[in-house]
């Protein structure tokens, strides 16, 4: 017996008390096997339904469906791409996988794939809808995008569209910002041109060259709408280009020799204006 409980017992037995009450316990909870074991027997036989469904549904994919209208795209192209990266059969054949392959191929913007029971894939191709050349050979859709780099047949209808590496975007937001008004006013884009030092130049289709530079793009397109394009809608034939590189005016370039020569025209009626040192 230790000092402590011969002086004082009582001390002694509480102290053991407590030493007790801070022991901390740890028990497992009591599993109910009898209980437990029917639900476990009962999703292990759903799994190996479901397991040998699957397997059995899982036949190979005999046909490929195509949905739609191929006009660009060539049907039998697009068929060699989905057997190409088919993996698995009917169940596990990944649909987004062939899809992105699709949808890799030239001319095609959206793709669809489907399963059709009980062992076909159907797919369902939107083309894309190109509104204007780039360059030589490229073609620009209707978000600005360069989705063909040198195509096989360029619609010559198509307005054409030049700049540096990487413009594609910036120039086509200019060419959907210019074309619904110049429709207006009778007139539409054949070229649209962004040259490496960023000046600006649009080739109506009648011909006629517009210069607006590199500064004050919107003002100086405002005044080609507002005052020159009715001058060019009214002698078009006699006008070789429009200079808009003037604060508040432009020169007029004329074809024929009997013509003036560098006429210049202004929103107030001043003849002669000063043009812009930085073009």
């Amino acid at each position: 017996m230790s000092l402590l409980a011969r002086l004082w017992p009582h001390r002694a037995r509480n102290r053991a008390r407590v030493e007790k009450k801070k022991a901390p316990t740890f028990a497992l909870p009591a599993v109910h096997w009898a209980r437990v074991a029917p639900f476990a027997l009962v999703a292990s036989a759903v799994g190996a339904l479901a397991a040998s469904v699957g397997y059995a549904l899982d036949r190979p994919v005999r046909r490929i469906e195509m949905v739609g209208a191929f006009q660009r795209v060539s049907s039998i192209d697009v068929e060699h791409v989905v057997r190409e990266r088919l993996r698995g059969g009917f169940v596990t054949a990944n649909l987004d996988t062939l899809q992105h392959a699709i949808e890799s191929l030239a001319w095609v913007d959206h793709a669809r794939v489907q399963r059709r029971w009980p062992d076909a894939l159907a797919v369902q191709v939107t083309e894309q809808s190109a509104i204007a050349r780039w360059g030589e050979s490229g073609l620009v859709n209707a978000r600005g995008e360069l989705f063909i780099r040198d195509a096989r047949h360029v619609p010559p209808e198509l307005p054409r569209l030049d700049g540096p590496e990487g413009s594609e975007h910036q120039v086509s937001e200019l060419y959907f910002q210019i074309q619904p008004r110049l429709l207006e006013a009778g007139m539409a884009v054949s070229a649209l041109r962004l040259d490496p030092r960023g000046a600006w130049e649009v080739v109506l289709a009648n011909g006629v060259s517009v210069r607006l530079g590199r500064r004050q793009l919107q003002d100086r397109l405002e005044r080609f709408l507002r005052v020159g394009a009715p001058l060019v809608a009214s002698r078009a034939t006699d006008i070789s280009y429009l200079d808009m590189r003037y604060s508040n005016g432009f020169s007029v370039g004329w074809r024929t020799a009997g013509s003036p020569g560098q006429a210049t025209g202004s929103d107030d009626g001043n003849q002669h204006q000063k043009r812009d040192q930085d073009v």
